[in-house]
């Protein structure tokens, strides 16, 4: 294969792709509640603390695709969070530790970088982060035609969440060009997305992406664009640098298993604490539907895992209702539950409502939120649009649902009985 020039280089908005999943024993024959979107567990926390700090229910519904934006999926009452490949890796004494007890020592970000070299055209590449270890790796590659920001994640792949990163996300959700899913011979399934990293498209920022899921339960996960940065860089070049032929033998390459293997979780690898279980998509779903006030004609629903959500019109338009079912959250009461604006309950549930502008770029959408948390960590956050998508116009002054009515809904104890995956 052809040599690339490397140079050491910092970009302003750090690549490094997506946080690195917990391990548990899901594979791809696993007949698990298919999940439209959502995220990694490994970003759970992250995309947690953004659901109230920065705005509307959920991310884990979509990227990241599944979770599918800018290489997370955003959910239909996403989040600000638009983005899983940008957070760089995070590494302490204890993991280092952990990393060195495994086969072969932990994986090394040269490593990572040096096969998706091997297995792209020839092209000037700059690279964030060598001579670390870390399981993702993010870079600049210039082939003469625009920068472009690019880069790869690889992860043991965790419960439902991963197979919501390898199936298309709803549009109703997430708007992009083309998605295909399949599954390969070998048992493998892959998909490749082809989208923006801004649903609303202020900024002409691609998004494209390819995610494996391996049959033993592994992700590798790329996405490109078509600026030197996921955000804030301007656009240089049409398309992302890569097709999506391209991106298949990129993330299919047989030189990512013996890294595969030496990360948490794999097979002699170092066993990581089992993820908690996640609320079934269907429960969660079908819970919101039956907690919708009457008089409210539901058009559409959706959604997986932890989120779902509904389309409703009282016959002054089309109005989106979601809801995260978060059950193990008592490590964010402190952190999101402490302003002058949360009540407390007498039975010690903390409430916080919030209405501000929608923040997807949908002219005149306004989001109401009510976050709630009971005292053992129990979390349950709902909002509510006056659009049947954040990216699309109001179809309404206000959402179908009032405050009050969304209190009452994250209040119900019914959530308590969704099952659990």
């Amino acid at each position: 294969m052809p040599q690339h020039e490397d140079q050491p280089h910092g970009f302003e908005e750090r690549l490094s792709a997506v946080l690195r999943g917990t391990g548990d024993t899901f594979t791809t024959d696993d007949r698990r509640e298919l999940v439209e979107g959502g995220l990694r567990r490994g970003r759970r926390r992250l995309v947690r603390r953004r659901l109230t700090v920065s705005g509307g229910v959920l991310a884990l519904a979509a990227v990241g695709l599944g979770g599918v934006y800018g290489g997370s999926l955003l959910g239909p009452a996403g989040t600000a969070a638009t983005s899983s490949v940008a957070a760089p890796p995070v590494s302490n004494t204890a993991a280092a530790a952990t990393a060195e007890k495994r086969p072969g020592g932990p994986v090394r970000v040269d490593e990572i970088a040096a096969v998706l070299k091997a297995h792209t055209p020839r092209g000037k590449w700059t690279f964030d982060g060598l001579g670390s270890t870390g399981e993702a790796v993010g870079g600049v590659f210039d082939d003469g035609k625009g920068k472009a920001a690019v880069g790869v994640s690889l992860s043991r792949a965790s419960g439902a969440s991963a197979r919501s990163m390898v199936t298309c996300p709803d549009k109703v959700v997430v708007p992009y060009d083309a998605c295909t899913a399949q599954k390969l011979p070998n048992g493998a399934r892959l998909m490749i997305f082809q989208g923006y990293e801004y649903p609303d498209k202020r900024e002409e920022t691609k998004t494209w992406r390819a995610v494996l899921l391996t049959k033993d339960g592994f992700l590798v996960d790329t996405s490109e664009y078509n600026a030197a940065a996921q955000k804030g860089a301007p656009v240089s070049r049409t398309d992302p640098p890569f097709t999506p032929a391209q991106l298949k033998i990129l993330v299919t390459a047989d030189a990512w298993r013996p890294l595969l293997a030496r990360l948490p979780g794999a097979p002699g690898g170092g066993q990581d604490t089992p993820p908690p279980a996640e609320p079934s998509g269907t429960a969660v779903r079908d819970t919101l539907r039956g907690l919708i006030p009457r008089g409210l004609d539901v058009r559409t629903k959706g959604g997986g895992g932890e989120y779902g959500y509904v389309v409703v019109d009282d016959g002054k338009g089309a109005s989106l209702v979601g809801v995260n079912v978060q059950p193990s959250s008592k490590d964010l009461i402190a952190e999101l539950f402490s302003g002058s604006d949360v009540v407390t309950l007498p039975d010690g549930r903390k409430v916080r409502a919030v209405k501000r502008a929608g923040e997807k770029g949908g002219a005149g959408v306004v989001w109401w939120n009510v976050d709630t948390i009971t005292p053992d960590g129990f979390r349950v956050v709902v909002s509510a649009f006056n659009s049947g998508a954040q990216h699309e116009a109001a179809t309404r002054a206000e959402p179908a649902l009032t405050i009050e009515q969304l209190k009452s809904l994250a209040l119900s104890p019914k959530w308590r009985k969704v099952s659990l995956g």
